[in-house]
């Protein structure tokens, strides 16, 4: 079995894919660990200038391992180009100075990934007021002030790609179905897929896409955490695994590709073709 990006071991991309992203610039929001670095990782070995956000700087007192620090000195390691930068998602201040930190850097900015989520696991009679607006502070108001920071940086330069990662969790016909204690985020990924939808008429006249992606079932230092490293991980992918469709995405600069809801499942297939 293929255990790429778990604790304890080097993250390996899959294939090197070229330098189609040469020039572009791209941030990565939750880059610590998981989906987060595999996609910083495999971005910048396709060219970009990756910049890596999360809370994480130092993974000694974190709960996973991993930091935006490690992450980049796993890029500088393979010959790419990226620089840290702490930012809370939920954090007003945080989010304008990522963008400006970014700019200053690389002067300009293609590609938004928003990956950073808070935990919201609870059951129903655990969730409490504070864990619901928090989960809405954090995970849904950040898309908003995401894209209000990010869009006028990418119309100077002719457009941009947002991508938000999204989760099957979204979907009635699954969230109906999943175990107890999913109902906070549930409704987080569902908001962000009407979100996706509904921004992208507003941000296509500045030539940026905003889509939303559902990655399937990813095996990452979270979900070994959740489910144990005996569960049959038979199906799930890697996070180098979701790095070709987002890689896909983020070329969909100034295109009518935008305002999607789509899962992994149909890339290469349903979407993705051309």
């Amino acid at each position: 079995m293929n255990t790429d990006n778990l604790p304890g071991q080097e993250f390996e991309m899959q294939e090197f894919a070229g330098q189609e992203f040469a020039g572009r610039v791209v941030i990565v929001t939750g880059a610590s660990r998981g989906i987060g670095k595999g996609l910083a990782i495999g971005l910048a070995d396709r060219g970009a200038r990756v910049v890596c956000a999360a809370r994480t700087v130092d993974s000694s007192g974190a709960a996973f391992p991993g930091s935006i620090h490690e992450t980049v000195q796993e890029i500088h390691g393979r010959g790419g180009t990226a620089i840290a930068v702490r930012c809370d998602i939920g954090s007003a201040t945080d989010i304008a100075q990522l963008i400006d930190a970014a700019v200053a850097k690389y002067g300009r900015i293609d590609v938004l990934i928003n990956n950073a989520m808070t935990p919201t696991k609870a059951l129903l009679d655990d969730t409490t007021l504070e864990l619901w607006d928090d989960s809405f502070r954090i995970n849904v108001r950040s898309l908003l002030l995401f894209t209000k920071a990010v869009a006028p940086v990418m119309h100077t330069t002719g457009g941009g790609s947002i991508i938000n990662i999204s989760s099957g969790a979204a979907a009635h016909e699954v969230s109906a179905m999943m175990p107890a204690g999913y109902v906070v985020y549930s409704v987080a990924k569902a908001a962000l897929e009407r979100y996706s939808s509904a921004a992208a008429p507003e941000l296509r006249p500045l030539g940026i896409t905003i889509n939303a992606l559902r990655p399937g079932a990813v095996q990452t230092e979270h979900t070994t955490h959740e489910f144990g490293p005996d569960f049959d991980w038979t199906g799930w992918a890697q996070p180098a695994d979701v790095v070709a469709p987002v890689a896909y995405l983020a070329a969909q600069i100034n295109t009518d590709f935008t305002g999607r809801v789509l899962d992994v499942s149909g890339w290469g297939t349903e979407w993705g073709t051309d």
